[in-house]
C-alpha cells in the first residue's frame, strides 16, 4: 500500500511527488505514468515552459488582474491569487532541484520579461524525476490508471489500472493532463472536425482525458471552458515538435483559394493565434493556410525568433510565380495582394514590430489589418504553410486553492489535482502560465496529500481509525480511447 499515488509524470505530477516526500520523508509515494519512460513527461517535456515572472522570485505586476482579463472574468480570482503568491517560492524551490533559468527571446514582443528554464521543459522533467528517484519515489511506467477506488465513506483510497491491478493508497493526485489526445472527447466538446487536430508534440497525445473521466465518475464538478483549447500555428511539412510560424502579423495569411480571411494585425501573436488556428482548422479548405511575407519582413530584427520550423519557406521573385508554387490560382493571389497593398496607408511612425502601432488598412477594407499594415511588395516573396496544432484543452476538473478536487458538496476526500487537468482557463490561454501553475499547484497537492497521510497514520497508530477493507469501483460512464499511435 502507498501513502500517495500520483497519476501523471509532467510538471504537476513530478512537483507533487518530490514535495510529498520532502514534506513527510517516511511516506511511500508512487507515480503512475501511462507512457513508457522514454516518452514520459507529457506536454512539459516538449514545452518551452515560459514563466510569467520578471525574475525567479518576482511575479509580474498585476498578475491576478491579467489572468482575470484573459479568462473574460470567468476565472477564479482566488486561484490566480494563490498562484501569484506561491510562484516565487516554487521557482526558487525548482532551482534547488537543479533547474536554472534565463530570460527568453519572446517572438517579437515588447511584453515584460518572461523566465525560461535552461533546457526548457525537458530540464524540469529530468531534474524532478531525478530528485524524486533519489528520495525514494517509485515509478511505474506503461501503467495506465483507469478507475478510482472508493472506501465506504466515499474517500478515494486507490486506483485500478488497465492491467486489472488495484493500487491502494491514502490519497490520489491526478496530474495526467487534458483530453487533447482523445479524438472522441475532442469531437464531443470542440466539434466534429476536432478529432483530426494535429498534436503540437509527441507528448501531447498521451494526455487523453483519463484522469478527468476517473474524477467525473466519482462526482467531480467540471470547470473551465470545455469548448476551449490552446492551439498554435505550425508548419505541417516539419517533423519537429512545435514547428511554429509566427510571422503572420508582418505579412498576410491566405487560404487555399488565395483569399485573406483574418485580421493578421489585430494583436500580438499570443492574443490572436488561437482564433487564427481555429479558423484555419474549422473553416479553411484543406484545413491549411499560407503565411506570406516579403523581403521587408525578413529584415525585422529578431525575425528568426518568430520562425521555429526547420523547413525553408517557399520563395519566388513574383507573386504569380509564388502562387504557382503554392498551387493557388495566380490571378486570385495577385488580386488579393494588390488590393491589400492599395489599402495600406503611409506609415505615420517608424515601424516597430513589438508594439501595436495602429497603422492599419483603409477604413472599410475587409478583412482589415489593424496594425503593421505595410504593403507586401518587395521581392523575393516567402510563404509558409500553416495548420493549427493543439497544445491542451481548457475544460477540466473543479479544484480549490488547496488543489482539492470538488464535487457538489465540497472537496472529495483523498483526491487532489493539478495542471492541465484542472479547468481554470476560459476563452484564451493566459500566456506563460500553464507550466508555472502546474508546478505551483502540484506542490500544493503534494504537500496537502502528505500532511493528510501523516494525520491518518497518527490516528491509525492510536487506534482511533482503521483503513476500510472494502473498496468500491467508480461507475464507468466513458469508454477509454485506444493508446495513441
Amino acid at each position: 500500500m502507498f501513502d500517495v499515488v500520483i497519476v501523471g509524470h509532467g510538471a504537476a505530477g513530478l512537483a507533487a511527488a518530490v514535495t510529498a516526500i520532502e514534506t513527510v520523508p517516511s511516506l511511500r509515494v508512487a507515480v503512475l505514468e501511462r507512457a513508457p519512460e522514454e516518452d514520459s513527461g507529457g506536454n512539459t517535456r516538449w514545452s518551452p515552459s515560459n514563466m510569467r515572472m520578471r525574475a525567479v522570485d518576482t511575479v509580474l505586476q498585476d498578475f491576478e488582474a491579467d489572468m482575470m482579463k484573459a479568462t473574460g472574468g470567468r476565472g477564479d480570482s482566488a486561484y490566480f491569487r494563490r498562484l501569484a503568491e506561491d510562484a516565487p517560492e516554487t521557482l526558487t524551490w525548482l532551482t534547488r532541484q537543479g533547474v536554472k533559468f534565463h530570460a527568453m527571446d519572446y517572438f517579437l514582443s515588447n511584453w515584460p520579461t518572461r523566465m525560461q528554464p535552461v533546457g526548457k521543459g525537458a530540464a524540469i522533467v529530468e531534474a524532478l524525476k531525478g530528485s524524486a528517484k533519489d528520495k525514494g519515489v517509485e515509478f511505474r511506467y506503461g501503467c495506465r490508471a483507469t478507475l478510482l477506488l472508493l472506501g465506504p465513506d466515499g474517500h478515494v483510497e486507490g486506483v485500478e489500472t488497465d492491467q486489472g491491478h488495484s493500487i491502494l493508497t491514502r490519497s490520489v493526485i491526478l496530474a495526467s493532463g487534458g483530453f487533447q489526445g482523445d479524438p472522441e472527447m475532442l469531437r464531443e466538446h470542440l466539434g466534429s472536425g476536432a478529432g483530426s487536430l494535429r498534436m503540437i508534440s509527441p507528448g501531447t497525445s498521451w494526455n487523453a482525458g483519463d484522469g478527468i473521466r476517473m474524477a467525473l465518475d466519482v462526482g467531480a464538478k467540471r470547470s473551465g471552458d470545455w469548448t476551449g483549447m490552446h492551439i498554435e500555428p505550425v508548419d505541417p511539412r516539419s517533423a519537429r515538435p512545435a514547428a511554429l510560424v509566427l510571422a503572420y502579423p508582418y505579412g498576410i495569411v491566405v487560404d487555399g483559394t488565395g483569399r485573406r480571411f483574418f485580421d493578421e494585425g489585430e494583436g500580438l501573436v499570443h492574443t490572436t493565434w488561437e482564433r487564427l488556428c481555429r479558423t484555419i482548422h474549422f473553416e479553411c479548405p484543406g484545413r491549411t493556410a499560407w503565411t506570406i511575407v516579403d523581403a521587408k519582413a525578413t529584415r525585422i530584427e529578431g525575425y528568426r525568433n518568430a520562425i521555429r520550423t526547420d523547413v525553408p519557406p517557399i520563395s519566388a521573385e513574383s507573386v504569380a510565380d509564388l502562387a504557382s508554387k503554392l498551387g493557388v490560382a495566380s490571378d486570385a493571389l495577385e488580386a488579393t495582394i494588390a488590393t491589400f497593398n492599395a489599402a495600406c496607408r503611409e506609415e505615420r511612425v517608424g515601424f516597430d514590430p513589438t508594439r501595436l502601432d495602429r497603422v492599419g488598412t483603409a477604413e472599410g477594407f475587409a478583412p482589415p489589418k489593424s496594425n503593421w499594415a505595410r504593403p507586401v511588395d518587395e521581392p523575393p516573396f516567402f510563404a509558409f504553410p500553416i495548420v493549427g496544432a493543439i497544445v491542451y484543452t481548457f475544460g477540466g476538473l473543479a479544484t480549490d486553492i488547496e488543489a482539492r478536487v470538488l464535487d457538489a458538496k465540497g472537496p472529495i476526500p483523498g483526491l487532489y489535482a493539478a495542471g492541465e487537468i484542472t479547468g481554470h482557463f476560459y476563452g484564451m490561454a493566459p500566456n506563460a502560465v500553464p507550466v508555472m501553475r502546474s508546478l505551483v499547484f502540484g506542490r500544493i497537492a503534494g504537500r496537502n496529500a502528505s500532511q493528510a497521510c501523516r494525520l491518518s497514520r497518527s490516528r491509525e497508530s492510536e487506534g482511533a481509525a482503521s483503513l476500510p477493507v472494502h473498496h468500491e469501483k467508480a461507475m464507468r460512464h466513458h469508454a477509454l480511447p485506444a493508446k495513441p499511435s
